[in-house]
């Protein structure tokens, strides 16, 4: 869901109130009894029904207000914009059902209208209990908001009714795998395939160190006959990080390189955008998601194709940060592509930088842990036994999509780029589970620097953690070992549960198979400790929601697109740093490139009267354009959350 921003507190009478910014997380209380976490170093303040947390830039707000009695959600989010910025509306874009969990018996998720210049967020989750509601009301500047994720995420997954008791599976005996309760979980899996449109799956599960069940549901390729089976290769994206970081792991083994070294002691060329910054970067830092450094995704989305590996190295020598080193969780897939890149250097020195990372991986991981899937060779991967990428055309249809925009990762692979199996990920699992050691018993890496790469660093959420390339969350007091992976049509994630001895793996063909992954460790939990079924519940609120959300997007949109503006664009665009924007003549449509994007465009007019260029090719990753004027030439204007890329026209 789409974070919403508060600019300020200007509209809530504070007056006499006090304002506290605790130095930790810190647990608390609304009137009514709703328990929530107070992020450290958010102020909190409370009048009445009213308690709003302010981020420490002061442009972001997150209020939880107990609006009471109110005849729907949408009435009891109307009810609490009035409590928390009196005189102020704002215009409903989507609303959508979520799931019934946490103890409250209803959930609706609400995103609001704001325009691409506002750069800004407005949500509203509203919650009910019985007859009365609590609402959370996100507000504020769509930076700090992406900056302070996993403050939002703390504060969001913490909002619970008065008198709940969370339900938990610590301290109680795991069932083994048997052959019921495995058949039970791919039925969730093809159940759950069926009801979001997904093509295909693949699943491993593992108990006790073996594999218990490995293959596949459905289809590589929508209305084709072949069959997902454990050997279909898939792309695992960012599951490709912690490989990344095992390879770190054998070669501190190997005594190359020791977690807490500077990385220019080992790799003098390596910059960031601060010298400050550079200086503390240890090895464990390329990957802790810590250093501040913002993610700059579309700086490679944008780009040409081509680049060499060394392109991660000049894009991260001129990435500014964003927050302070250690403060933040800052998801940055440049910094793990460069932990990627200086193992392979220190594994073959002299090497071009990506012919030596990729030898790396397969003389020290894929090859002696008997991946033989596994590969980084986009040619070699798309011939035979592949997964095909799927996604959702303009009208919410699932359809086959391009992989191409998918080799964007080839200059940066460290961070994304590897394709894999079930089987393949069942062994990278495995050897999680052992600690170090090969499902045939041979030790591939010392058990302190596979587990240090798990160790707990910045905080993700509520009771989770990032260390280097892998996650660990407490999911319903278990302690659970996993990552995940996004590209264009593939969406994937592992688990492993270290008490209980048992993991999982599951890899799926279409961009909805993303909503797929957390429902399935949560089914996962339930068959293995008999947990209360919400599982489902969760599939069925996903499947209406990307009904409501694709349908709301289309309502939104001019397809095709305005021909008075398409008619005013330029042919070409380009940009200070040298990226280009195209816009042609395709089939009787205008068709749009950029960079690695590249496909029919729709107009959109924004609330406040401006107009933006959409990208409608299929898949969840494309192009939102602000068209505007600088200079007296046409401009396109992209966003993330964080930066912005002007491209002026070419004359």
């Amino acid at each position: 869901m789409k974070l919403l921003f508060a600019l300020a507190l200007m509209s809530l009478p504070l007056t006499a109130v006090a304002q506290v910014a605790p130095p930790s997380d810190t647990h608390g209380k609304t009137t009514s009894g709703t328990a929530y976490t107070q992020p450290k170093d958010w102020r909190g303040t409370t009048q009445g029904p009213t308690t709003v947390f302010t981020a420490p830039e002061s442009d972001l707000s997150i209020a939880v207000i107990d609006a009471g009695d109110a005849a729907n959600a949408q009435a009891a989010a109307a009810k609490a914009w009035a409590l928390y910025k009196p005189g102020v509306t704002r215009k409903v874009r989507l609303s959508v059902p979520g799931t019934r969990s946490e103890g409250w018996d209803e959930r609706v998720s609400i995103a609001y209208e704001t325009s691409p210049s506002e750069r800004a967020v407005a949500s509203a989750v509203a919650m009910r209990k019985g007859t009365s509601w609590t609402v959370l009301i996100v507000d504020g500047a769509e930076a700090t908001a992406n900056k302070r994720s996993a403050a939002t995420a703390i504060l969001q997954s913490s909002l619970r009714p008065a008198g709940y008791i969370r339900e938990s599976f610590a301290g109680k005996t795991a069932h083994r795998l048997t052959p019921d309760r495995v058949q039970a979980l791919r039925d969730f899996v093809a159940e759950s395939a069926n009801a979001l449109g997904v093509p295909g799956v693949g699943i491993a599960l593992i108990d006790q160190g073996k594999v218990v069940w490995q293959g596949g549901v459905g289809v590589r390729e929508l209305g084709k006959p072949a069959p997902i089976d454990e050997h279909t290769k898939f792309m695992v994206a960012s599951n490709t990080k912690g490989m990344a970081t095992l390879l770190l792991s054998v070669l501190a083994d190997e005594g190359k390189l020791r977690w807490d070294q500077h990385v220019t002691d080992l790799y003098p060329a390596f910059r960031l955008g601060s010298d400050e910054v550079t200086k503390s970067v240890l090895v464990r830092h390329l990957v802790c998601a810590c250093t501040g450094l913002p993610r700059k995704d579309y700086a490679f989305i944008l780009a040409d194709a081509g680049a060499p590996a060394s392109d991660t190295f000049r894009q991260l020598a001129v990435t500014q940060p964003t927050s302070k080193f250690g403060e933040l969780f800052q998801y940055n897939n440049l910094m793990a592509s460069a932990a990627g890149y200086l193992g392979g250097s220190l594994a073959y020195p002299g090497m071009e930088l990506g012919a030596a990372f990729d030898k790396a991986m397969q003389s020290r991981i894929f090859g002696p842990l008997g991946m033989r899937d596994t590969t980084f060779d986009n040619a070699a991967a798309e011939r035979g036994n592949w997964a095909r990428p799927h996604g959702l055309d303009v009208d919410g249809r699932m359809i086959e999509i391009s992989n191409q925009f998918n080799h964007l990762i080839v200059p940066h692979r460290p961070a994304g780029g590897a394709w894999s199996s079930t089987a393949d990920m069942a062994r990278y699992a495995q050897l999680e589970m052992s600690k170090g050691v090969t499902p045939e018993g041979k030790r591939l890496v010392s058990e302190a620097n596979i587990v240090e790469r798990r160790r707990r660093g910045v905080a993700v959420g509520e009771d989770s953690w990032y260390g280097m390339g892998l996650f660990e969350r407490v999911a319903w007091g278990v302690p659970v070992v996993t990552h995940g992976g996004t590209l264009q049509g593939y969406h994937s994630n592992f688990y492993v549960l270290p008490e209980a001895q048992i993991g999982a793996v599951i890899l799926t063909n279409a961009d909805p198979g993303a909503a797929m992954l957390a429902p399935f460790l949560r089914r996962l939990l339930e068959v293995v400790y008999d947990g209360q079924p919400e599982a489902a519940q969760d599939i069925a609120s996903a499947a209406a929601r990307m009904k409501a959300q694709a349908a709301a997007r289309r309502a939104r949109l001019t397809v095709p697109g305005d021909p008075a503006v398409l008619a005013n664009l330029a042919a070409s665009y380009r940009s200070p740093e040298g990226n280009s924007i195209t816009i042609r003549d395709q089939g009787g449509a205008k068709w749009l490139k950029a960079g690695f994007i590249e496909g029919p465009i729709a107009t959109r007019k924004n609330p406040d009267g401006s107009v933006s260029l959409v990208s409608i090719g299929g898949g969840g990753i494309g192009v939102d354009a602000s068209i505007g004027n600088k200079d007296r030439a046409r401009t396109l204007t992209i966003r993330d959350s964080q930066h912005e890329y002007v491209y002026s026209e070419v004359r």
